[in-house]
């Protein structure tokens, strides 16, 4: 792989935002780091060093950067949107969309479909072998979480053209649109009561940091400075003054969590940070020039959603290995606890990596052309495209909430008030992504494949 990163490297157009690759690949990596962290495993189960130690929340003011690796979507987004514009044959304009989605999807879904496929194989083994109880047990239900991730993220790939048109008509109109439906959501929720209404804003908010993207690969944020700012000084209001509670991530226990659903408190955030990493765009960028530090970031981007997918499976595998040796778990943010932590953060590191080793080939670009097809039939392909992608986020989305726990016993878990479980999920997966696959090839051998 040292070569092909050494070569891509050297490729790298003059023209590329190197910045943008770096934020995607530290967000990601700040997210795993944090999981590591916060996990406080004893022998009866899991809990959250943060509700262990309150005093540490204020900390998820700088490792909550998810809206980050959102805000990065967006600009992403829009730049493929457009070159595919740009590269259609005359006539073809309804094809793009699909073609656009095949292209995103397939490097999101491909290491997914492998990770849920070797987990959902792992889970029906134990459970047949009768196993599942202890850490066991809460490693098959928890293992699946961080895939909420990808379920958003996939309905911000589906809702990036007609937000995009939206962008170009209004400008920071649009975002300010997402941005008051967000706050009126929680008006209702908080104020007047209103069942249910609180899930809208899983749309609203990472919409809305989404769009800043947009905003971002126009060059329209001009003064960071204020928008970090104004993010900061309203997120710090809310949250003393509102229902909102001072951690960015969600506590076990609470009434009301930042990030489950979000809230106007999580979307402040969001604006205050992606202030933040513009303002540091200038001489981080100077640094990216230097040609051993453009390599390492090549090189992480290439497995980053590798090592994102696999990274909770590494930590619970290091605390079962200790657990197997005999090696006492001390009690969570004890002197014990914490001398312990560079040791864990260690060995999950290095499992990371040999897993990383293991599926990274599902993470890469798949050949191909580089546009939308001119088959017969392809303009009418975006409704089964559309289809396809909301199949896979609602399966993706399903599964992260269910896990593979109780596989065998018909486990379920509420999406958008359906039972939905682990194989019904997995199956709505595969099949909204085969829907995809076919809209974004066409009918016989035109399409798309990655750019």
């Amino acid at each position: 792989m040292g070569s092909s990163v050494r070569e891509l490297a050297v490729a790298t157009p003059v023209t590329r935002d190197r910045y943008v690759d770096l934020l995607r690949v530290a967000s990601l990596g700040a997210v795993v780091l944090g999981h590591w962290l916060m996990a406080a495993v004893t022998p009866d189960g899991v809990g959250n060093l943060l509700a262990v130690v309150p005093a540490l929340q204020p900390l998820t003011w700088l490792l909550q950067v998810m809206p980050v690796f959102f805000f990065v979507g967006g600009f992403s987004h829009a730049l493929s949107y457009r070159s595919l514009l740009r590269k259609r044959p005359e006539g073809s304009e309804d094809s793009v969309y699909p073609a656009f989605l095949r292209a995103r999807l397939q490097r999101l879904l491909r290491p997914t479909t492998v990770f849920v496929l070797v987990w959902g194989a792992a889970a029906l083994l134990v459970q047949l072998l009768g196993g599942g109880g202890g850490l066991t047990g809460v490693t098959l239900r928890m293992v699946t979480q961080p895939l909420w991730f990808i379920g958003i993220y996939l309905a911000m790939v589906a809702f990036t053209p007609p937000l995009l048109r939206l962008h170009e008509r209004y400008g920071w109109g649009a975002f300010a649109g997402l941005a008051g439906a967000a706050l009126a959501v929680d008006v209702l929720r908080f104020a007047a009561g209103v069942p249910y209404v609180e899930f809208l804003n899983f749309a609203f908010v990472w919409l809305a940091v989404h769009q800043l993207g947009f905003l971002r690969a126009d060059g329209r944020i001009r003064r960071p400075a204020l928008l970090a700012g104004a993010g900061l000084v309203t997120a710090i209001a809310v949250v003393a003054f509102g229902p909102y509670p001072l951690s960015m991530v969600g506590m076990p226990g609470e009434k009301v969590s930042n990030m489950a659903p979000p809230t106007l408190a999580l979307l402040c955030h969001g604006l205050w940070l992606v202030g933040a990493v513009e303002l540091l765009r200038a001489p981080v960028a100077r640094l990216l020039e230097r040609p051993r530090v453009w390599r390492t970031v090549v090189a992480a981007n290439g497995v980053a959603m590798t090592a994102f997918l696999w990274h909770l499976t590494a930590m619970f595998g290091v605390y079962g290995a200790l657990l197997a040796l005999d090696v006492e778990l001390p009690e969570p943010a004890s002197a014990a606890w914490w001398a312990q932590v560079p040791l864990r953060l260690a060995l999950a590191a290095a499992l990371t990596a040999g897993l990383v080793a293991a599926f990274r080939t599902f993470e890469r670009p798949v050949s191909g052309t580089s546009r939308p097809s001119t088959a017969p039939g392809a303009a009418g392909a975006g409704p089964l495209a559309a289809l396809g992608a909301t199949l896979c986020l609602l399966g993706v989305l399903g599964l992260s909430m269910v896990g593979f726990d109780g596989l065998l016993d018909g486990r379920t878990a509420l999406l958008i008030a359906i039972p939905v479980s682990a194989p019904a999920a997995v199956a709505m997966t595969l099949g909204g992504w085969l829907l995809v696959e076919r809209a974004g090839r066409g009918p016989g051998r035109g399409g798309l494949q990655r750019p």
